[in-house]
């Protein structure tokens, strides 16, 4: 690993675009559904994460995304409008309210998986086991900084 002491900015540069067209070319693939549905990469993430945290309450949403409450019920209101979500007060605490993806919103979410699955899936696969584990480390890394 001392190799890697020696990146040089140029090196780090190329890294970084090639996170930046990963990430673009990966939601590029949904653009057709989003517009299909006239909803953006916001209401993509929100729908993502309801997919992946089934009834998570607004202020944990907020905190995933890092955005203001303002940016979340703006995404929040377009996705009630389009009948994808529900909410349900939490039976504890009535002031906290969960979030759920309603058959609609799954199906969405099914649509946009499917596509992104299959440029993930087709990198994955023609990589070899130490490799994925090894990116899979190394973006767990960049993300906790």
């Amino acid at each position: 690993m001392k190799e890697l002491l020696y990146l040089k900015d140029d090196q780090l540069k190329d890294l970084i675009e090639k996170l930046f067209v990963g990430y673009r070319e990966t939601f590029s693939d949904s653009k057709k559904i989003l517009d299909k549905y006239s909803i953006g990469l916001a209401h993509q993430k929100v729908i993502h994460l309801l997919s992946m945290y089934e009834g998570i309450s607004i202020s944990k949403l907020l905190k995933k995304l890092k955005v203001t409450k303002q940016s979340l019920n703006r995404v929040l209101k377009d996705l009630i409008k389009l009948e994808i979500i529900v909410f349900k007060k939490d039976e504890i605490d009535t002031r906290v309210k969960h979030v759920y993806l309603n058959d609609k919103g799954k199906k969405i979410f099914d649509e946009i998986f499917l596509l992104q699955k299959k440029r993930i899936y087709n990198a994955l696969l023609s990589s070899s086991s130490e490799e994925v584990i090894n990116f899979d480390n190394v973006l767990k890394k960049i993300i906790n900084g």
